[in-house]
């Protein structure tokens, strides 16, 4: 009978994944306290590697790695439909280690997540805000811009406005109390302070505007974003080859940040 009712076994299922990204996936997940998976996800993407984001969870869980916290403001899908065009804008505050409060204007373009920074200040007046508008204007290409979102602080005047209304763009204030109306630049100012602000001790302005400068670098040119499907804002993720390349880290900002590149055979 145990003759009869022998039946061959065949390897069915999926392949075992190649040691070298079960590797790579620790060696980020141990380098990055606070990547979660599809943080982790769109970095292997980026260099080539697809992933699942179950897997990456499973290989860390087995290595005793738990999830990090991943939070982020909902945005409507109408807004979502019409982010090609649109601008956001505001500031954010830096406590310096002498106790001295700074300010920070930024625009984020909607559909592509491209960062722009202006200088710090330490009086953010009216004057000021409508110098950087002018400066932004001409040091980028924003022509395809169509509309400005900002709060309603006294600080953005009408000259302000008019700025983006010479570039044909219009101006569109959020309600009063209204944060979420504003959450893409809402959600950028968590992310900075996620990644850089939270764990730096600014020192004065030329440090805090040269540290936001490297890492504006690397928001627009390395940092993967969910609402992008993973891509980054300055190029498209590369397809996958099927190899698994030679991986190189790059420390940014003294080792705060890591950034992997592919290095060519």
């Amino acid at each position: 009978m145990r003759r009869k009712w022998i039946y061959r076994r065949n390897g069915g299922g999926r392949p075992p994944l190649d040691a070298k990204i079960r590797d790579l996936i620790l060696t980020m997940a141990k380098d990055n306290a606070n990547w979660g998976y599809m943080r982790i996800k769109g970095e292997l993407q980026k260099l080539g590697i697809r992933v699942a984001a179950n897997t990456i969870k499973a290989i860390l869980q087995r290595a005793g790695l738990g999830p990090a916290p991943r939070r982020g403001p909902s945005w409507s899908e109408f807004l979502r439909a019409q982010a090609h065009g649109i601008l956001a804008c505001d500031f954010f505050t830096v406590e310096t280690a002498f106790l001295r409060t700074l300010y920070v204007l930024f625009f984020i373009e909607v559909e592509t997540r491209r960062l722009h920074v202006t200088l710090a200040t330490r009086n953010p007046d009216g004057e000021f805000c409508t110098q950087q508008a002018r400066k932004l204007f001409m040091a980028e290409d924003l022509a395809h811009v169509r509309f400005l979102i900002r709060d309603r602080d006294s600080k953005f005047l009408r000259s302000f406005d008019d700025v983006f209304a010479f570039e044909g763009a219009r101006v569109i204030r959020t309600p009063v109390r209204s944060p979420k109306a504003n959450a893409f630049a809402e959600r950028v100012v968590r992310t900075i302070r996620w990644d850089l602000l939270d764990w730096t001790l600014v020192v004065g302005r030329r440090h805090l505007d040269r540290i936001l400068r490297e890492y504006v670098e690397h928001y627009n040119a390395q940092r993967p974003h969910r609402g992008l499907e993973l891509a980054v804002p300055d190029g498209p993720t590369p397809l996958p080859t099927g190899f698994v390349p030679k991986i190189e880290r790059k420390d940014v900002l003294g080792g705060l940040i890591h950034e992997y590149h592919a290095v060519a055979a």
